[in-house]
């Protein structure tokens, strides 16, 4: 199942889920993008989201305003679903309307081969970005050891390049696979010292011990923060 979280708050970009791609409001654009793949649910703390998702033949669940996070949201309508603990949910961001069906399949495929690792809690994706990109804050950065699994999540530029030029880094982006049974786990641990710091939810994951497996993939898709981002993504993709 792909479970889209839907804050309408954003500070940054006020009620950017809503706003239009192409003729429809983003949260559909996206939840359209991926409903191929699987069923797909939107996950909203808005009753106006809840009517437009309706409108579209979406199904879209009520959840608290005070989810902390998108990751708590997700798991607030999986468990009103009743989902069972070998369900593979996906957690697609409502602001990747342009997100490849691709990126999706590929981080369902690692979360099945991982679905019985107790390791891991969670997968994930990246691609690789240049060095000027790297020393975006915006752009968050993984390294991973040699089987592919994290080792830290930063919004730094990470590994940092003392001796010599390096234009390889690894672009975090934001979809998540869970089981219903890791997800559960995530939503167990506590908020982590270095999650607050960084602004990350993932590296709650790392802090309590536990690992989150990585895809490299392919893609023009990126999750839109901003008026800017915006127009960058509509002027991509009108050409």
């Amino acid at each position: 199942m792909i479970i889209i979280p839907a804050r309408l708050g954003s500070t940054r970009f006020p009620n950017k889920i809503l706003a239009d791609i192409m003729g429809l409001p983003m949260v559909i654009r996206t939840a359209l993008a991926v409903a191929d793949i699987d069923s797909v649910v939107i996950a909203t703390d808005s009753k106006e989201v809840i009517d437009i998702a309706s409108e579209h033949d979406i199904k879209a669940i009520l959840t608290s305003s005070s989810c902390q996070s998108g990751t708590d949201r997700i798991y607030e309508a999986a468990k009103k679903l009743k989902l069972p603990l070998d369900e593979i949910i996906i957690n697609v961001q409502a602001d990747e309307p342009f997100i490849e069906q691709s990126v999706v399949l590929s981080v369902y495929e690692l979360t099945k081969k991982y679905a019985k690792d107790e390791r891991v809690v969670a997968c994930s994706a990246f691609k690789y970005i240049s060095a000027p990109e790297a020393m975006d804050p915006n752009i968050v950065k993984v390294v991973t050891d040699n089987e592919g699994l994290a080792l830290y999540f930063s919004r730094s530029q990470i590994p940092y390049p003392r001796d010599h030029q390096f234009d390889h880094y690894k672009g975090h982006l934001g979809i998540y696979g869970f089981t219903m049974k890791s997800l559960t786990k995530f939503c167990s641990f506590e908020t982590s010292k270095l999650e607050n710091i960084e602004k990350l939810e993932q590296l709650r994951i790392l802090a309590n011990g536990y690992r989150v497996a990585m895809v490299e993939v392919e893609t023009e898709s990126f999750g839109i923060d901003t008026l800017q981002d915006l127009q960058k993504a509509l002027k991509r993709h009108s050409l």
